[in-house]
């Protein structure tokens, strides 16, 4: 990492207000290296990325690198660079943790080196598990259909972890519209945010405007695309929103990447884009261009007419015996599948 970039102010980085008053930037970084990066690879990503300006780092115990990172951000606390204080550090909870929800934010609060997370997530709103890098068709026997009895018990922790201090906030991933008008009813304490597949091609307007009008804050994985996703997740129908005209037409005209006007869109709709990379000069221009050149109201506009319906996390690795295909796990005509 010899080339010389200078370090963004992060006052500069626009924050957004979750219900319970705290301010999350409204960029972070992501840290699930999709199979193809060492947790060393990105625990340095993550710790150059902070020095460089970066405050908002999205983590989850099942990427398996937790204790990594926790090394790399101890060091630039150590450092001077940051405080605690001063970083925004969300984790989640895996799925086969659902009915041990304490013990897995202690192992990974431990691992990170922190007292707390800002924000603690349920990865998938169900307990079915798959072994690391399992291929598109594998079953899990054990898996069943979303149960909101069973969601619910882990919510009730989730709750638990607020009123313990572990995290000060809680929210959802992976849920859809279906999923949440049967809980919200029961929480006592709700979401902050759901963090949602969220990139030009796929922009869930519906589901978007819900999480909204919740009053939670949408997060948004795989903002630009997600071109390093894991071989499981693709198909020959998936679209390449980096390659979209009128992604590439705004590109040209600020000249910049294609991706980068991917993460100016999510910010200006109002998601929070957690793009990865380990690579210094696509972290620090993803963060740089955050604060700059936005794109036109003309341009949101436009942006619209690329979304093409085009899921690429399909999840199918969760599916249930008996569950018809990918689909029953986004509850797309409305219900909960069975």
């Amino acid at each position: 990492m010899s080339e010389n970039f200078e370090p963004i102010n992060p006052e500069l980085v626009p924050k957004k207000k979750l219900r319970s008053g705290d301010e999350i930037p409204a960029i972070g970084l992501g840290t699930f290296g999709s199979d193809f990066y060492s947790k060393e690879e990105i625990a340095e990503a993550v710790k150059d990325a902070i020095r460089l300006g970066y405050r908002h780092i999205d983590c989850a115990e099942v990427y398996m690198n937790e204790k990594e990172i926790g090394q790399a951000i101890a060091e630039v606390i150590k450092e001077g660079t940051v405080k605690r204080e001063d970083l925004w550090i969300t984790g989640k909870v895996w799925n086969n943790h659902h009915r041990e929800v304490e013990k897995a934010c202690r192992k990974s609060l431990e691992d990170l080196g922190i007292g707390y997370f800002d924000l603690y997530l349920v990865h998938w709103p169900f307990p079915n598990h798959h072994a690391p890098g399992a291929p598109p068709d594998a079953r899990n026997p054990d898996s069943k259909p979303f149960s909101v009895d069973e969601f619910m018990d882990t919510w009730k922790q989730m709750e638990a972890l607020v009123e313990k201090g572990l995290t000060k906030n809680i929210g959802t991933s992976n849920m859809t519209i279906a999923k949440f008008e049967a809980t919200l009813p029961h929480m006592r304490i709700l979401p902050a945010a759901n963090e949602m597949e969220l990139h030009p091609c796929f922009q869930q307007p519906e589901l978007f405007n819900y999480v909204v009008e919740k009053g939670m804050q949408p997060i948004g994985y795989s903002p630009i695309g997600s071109p390093k996703r894991p071989e499981r997740d693709r198909t020959d129908q998936d679209a390449v929103d980096i390659e979209h005209p009128i992604v590439v037409k705004i590109a040209e005209r600020l000249s910049v990447h294609p991706a980068i006007v991917c993460i100016k869109w999510a910010i200006q709709r109002g998601q929070i884009p957690i793009p990865f990379s380990v690579h210094r000069s696509k972290y620090y221009s993803n963060l740089a261009n955050a604060i700059k050149d936005p794109l036109t109201e003309e341009e949101m506009e436009e942006m619209k007419k690329v979304d093409c319906n085009s899921r690429l996390i399909k999840g199918q690795v969760f599916l249930w015996e008996g569950a018809r295909g990918w689909e029953d796990l986004w509850d797309l005509d409305g219900k909960i599948a069975q």
